[in-house]
């Protein structure tokens, strides 16, 4: 396999409602393990998500878990997920999906540097960036 950087994020006990809202944008493959499933099958928060994997045909990989009990859950705004590219029609269609709940910080509209983009954050408290670049003339 070959090395890859991908957003981690971390979720207060509804990993498994945002990654299945994720993947219902960006299709592809999701694989979710809980605490229980890697043994604390008692455990009160056995049903939480300790891992989780999304892999797009796009080549896009997303993961997430549940903050274990004992770790403090600390949401804030030290994470951003970009995506970008030049296919508007399916970044439009992204964009749509995860402002739809969500509150919209600028709108996905021309920029000043010539490209499409916008700023949300999603119904789970992700911020996401869009970019659609704009092909020379």
């Amino acid at each position: 396999m070959p090395s890859r950087l991908n957003p981690y994020i971390s979720f207060n006990g509804d990993a498994r409602p945002a990654m299945e809202f994720y993947k219902g944008i960006f299709g592809g493959t999701l694989s979710l393990n809980t605490f229980g499933d890697f043994g604390q099958k008692d455990a009160p928060f056995a049903d939480k998500i300790m891992h989780s994997m999304l892999e797009t045909d796009q080549g896009f990989t997303l993961m997430a878990s549940d903050v274990p009990p004992g770790m403090e859950y600390k949401p804030g705004n030290n994470i951003t997920v970009s995506l970008s590219g030049d296919d508007a029609d399916e970044l439009r269609g992204f964009w749509d999906e995860l402002s739809g709940q969500g509150v919209v910080s600028v709108p996905l509209e021309k920029q000043m540097w010539g490209d499409v983009f916008g700023m949300c954050t999603d119904r789970f408290g992700i911020t996401w960036l869009v970019n659609i670049s704009q092909q020379p003339a």
